[in-house]
């Protein structure tokens, strides 16, 4: 199918922000239902492009907000940074991505000045995040979907995820939300949740999934509704195709739930 895309640019509290959107281009100019395609801690990198490029296949609008662009993005986090990280994880096996030991010791092993990058890069991606600028965000991107007249929801990927479902915590217009092997919101949170969310897990991924069954007796306790599927042989970011993660038959799986689950919501 042939998609148009483009880089989309707004203004949020005096900042710029970008954002990739993807259309399939025999639609014109018709009001589409909008999909925010929230990024994983790699920015919106070739993954996510493609993912949102899918959902337009799909016959949506699909719009990833590269929430690294607000203002300026850090020299840190530029996408030939975050792609030589990318590379370095890749040598070692996915359960030490998170372990600061483990990923010290690979990058021993590497010249001074390169470890050095990859080390400042690594800080950047895995230390403290601003959620709650993210959040504001993605907000402003419902706005300008809002501003269209398009019903907007969300799906999100690893720190994405986590996005699409705190995001329907702060935005009530958001149908419904996706979260791809994402933490939850707390409990306080996801009283405010209004919209259905359906996550998706791999039985690997044992920090964030064997916290499932208490999110979901949490949501059902409040009267809301989330559904959710583990995949027992897959692990983290078991989506990404570009990555040694993923998992063909957990991805095709959550990719057809994924679209009915929006098509219900959106009905």
């Amino acid at each position: 199918m042939q998609l148009t895309t483009k880089w989309l640019e707004r203004s949020l509290e005096g900042r710029t922000m970008r954002g990739y959107l993807a259309r399939p281009h025999a639609a014109g100019d018709r009001l589409l239902p909008t999909v925010l395609v929230i990024q994983e801690i790699w920015g919106v990198d070739e993954h996510i492009q493609d993912m949102a490029d899918r959902f337009a296949t799909a016959g949506y609008q699909a719009l990833a907000p590269d929430l690294y662009s607000w203002g300026e993005t850090p020299a840190a986090l530029s996408q030939d940074r975050i792609q030589a990280v990318k590379k370095f994880l890749d040598t070692m096996p996915p359960q030490g991505w998170g372990d600061a030991a483990v990923r010290e010791e690979h990058l021993s092993r590497l010249p001074a000045e390169e470890g050095n990058r990859i080390r400042e890069t690594l800080g950047a991606l895995f230390g403290q995040r601003d959620t709650d600028g993210m959040v504001r965000q993605l907000v402003g991107w419902v706005d300008w979907a809002a501003s269209q007249g398009s019903p907007v929801v969300s799906v999100g990927y690893c720190m994405g995820g986590m996005l699409s479902f705190l995001l329907v915590t702060q935005d009530r217009r958001v149908r419904a939300a996706v979260c791809n092997y994402g933490r939850a919101p707390s409990e306080a949170q996801m009283a405010a949740i209004d919209a259905p969310v359906y996550g998706f897990y791999g039985g690997t991924d044992h920090g964030i999934t064997d916290a499932v069954p208490s999110v979901a007796e949490a949501m059902q306790k409040l009267g809301k509704t989330f559904h959710y599927k583990i995949y027992p042989e897959a692990g983290h970011a078991f989506f990404n195709d570009t990555r040694v993660s993923y998992n063909v038959d957990a991805a095709r799986d959550a990719w057809a739930e994924t679209l009915h689950f929006f098509t219900e919501a959106l009905a």
